[in-house]
């Protein structure tokens, strides 16, 4: 009695493994969570005074489907300004989340037959997403010893290849794509008129490199889609805000989609929006300098363990190598079960990440320390 279509999609295993820990938790165990990747911080203030003006205002209705006009504006200014996309309000859609948005660029673009290219390790929902939008995914291998950086992705382009699929920093490795490596996929985009979606959600969070938005390369503006949203940059996950911006054709279709769906992003939720973008950005500074001593302490204690571990340039994940234990899915159950210490198998990322467990370090320095004294004494 059930669609086809959603019995080869497995749920979201950082969504199984948070629903495992808070299984344990209801039963009196101390959990520590590394699985999911979510901010621990409050929401900036000026966000939630925005929210709350927005609803003694009486903004409680229904907006026009691709969102406000002035947050639309708000968001191609940003996009121009900081990204060098030259970017039209007409071809943004805001949405509830980034993950809304990547939803529907994948039934937008992609159909029976097509091909989409992930690089190996990828987020655990862009393979569900081009499964349900009747295409295949091919994996494109990368390798630790360049920062996960995607290696001659020319290899992996066919007649059916319609979409690439980019994220950086990249969840789960934090590596973050230089000039030359978005230079290389741009080029063979153009040569081979091929779609690019560059999922650019942790773009804030980033360390000792600069974020560079492919979409601002030559050539590239009429074959990129852009996603991006305010959950990771602005500690803003249960608000649900992201959004799009596409070439018009695409736009246009993803429009129906939504207007079909979702209707729109909420009408409140949408000023905080307009609040996080035109508001004092020290919030962010102050978040990503906590995320860097985390970084650095987890990072230092996992290798002081013996687990290899780089560090990674961006967002607020670790990709440790536990190879050395076992592999990622025992790992992890292991950590679960003994030292109650939630952790992602790096298996549900991709065939690469089967050596790899994802560490979310999105939680306190004191936790951090008691979570690899946990993981000592069980691993020792």
């Amino acid at each position: 009695m059930t669609a086809k279509r959603l019995q080869n999609i497995t749920e979201s295993a950082t969504l199984r493994i948070s629903n495992l820990a808070s299984e344990l938790k209801s039963q009196g165990k101390d959990i520590i969570s590394f699985s999911l990747g979510e901010p621990d911080f409050i929401t900036p203030k000026h966000i939630i005074d925005a929210a709350k003006v927005s609803l003694d205002r009486g903004d409680t209705h229904y907006t026009p489907s691709p969102g406000i006009p002035e947050l639309r504006r708000a968001i191609a200014e940003k996009l121009q300004k900081e990204n060098n996309i030259e970017a039209k309000a007409g071809n943004i859609i805001v949405t509830p989340g980034a993950k809304q948005a990547i939803f529907e660029v994948m039934l937008s673009v992609l159909q029976e037959g097509d091909e989409a290219i992930l690089f190996d390790p990828a987020w655990v929902s862009y393979d569900p997403c081009v499964k349900l939008a009747g295409a295949k995914t091919v994996w494109a291998r990368t390798s630790k010893d360049n920062g996960f950086s995607p290696a001659k992705p020319g290899e992996y382009i066919t007649k059916k290849t319609k979409l690439i699929v980019i994220n950086s920093p990249c969840n789960p490795t934090g590596g973050v794509y230089g000039r030359e490596t978005l230079k290389e996929i741009a080029e063979l985009a153009i040569d081979n008129n091929i779609m690019v979606l560059s999922d650019e959600i942790y773009e804030k969070i980033i360390y000792d490199k600069k974020h560079i938005s492919i979409g601002s390369f030559d050539g590239m503006q009429d074959l990129t889609i852009t996603v991006n949203g305010f959950s990771k940059a602005y500690a803003m996950t249960g608000w649900r805000l992201g959004y799009v911006y596409a070439p018009k054709d695409i736009y246009e279709q993803m429009l129906k989609l939504h207007s079909h769906s979702v209707s729109q992003a909420t009408s409140f939720v949408q000023y905080a929006g307009m609040a996080a973008l035109q508001g004092d950005q020290k919030c962010i500074a102050d978040m990503v300098a906590e995320f860097r001593r985390r970084r650095d302490l987890l990072v230092r204690g996992l290798n002081g363990l013996g687990i290899k571990c780089a560090m990674p340039d961006g967002a607020f994940y670790a990709f440790a190598d536990v190879s050395e234990y076992g592999s990622g899915e025992k790992i992890a159950e292991l950590l679960l079960n003994k030292a109650f210490v939630a952790t992602t198998p790096g298996a549900a990322f991709g065939e690469a990440g089967n050596d790899f467990i994802r560490i979310s370090y999105a939680t306190s320095q004191e936790r951090i320390k008691e979570a690899l004294r946990r993981i000592e004494t069980v691993l020792k």
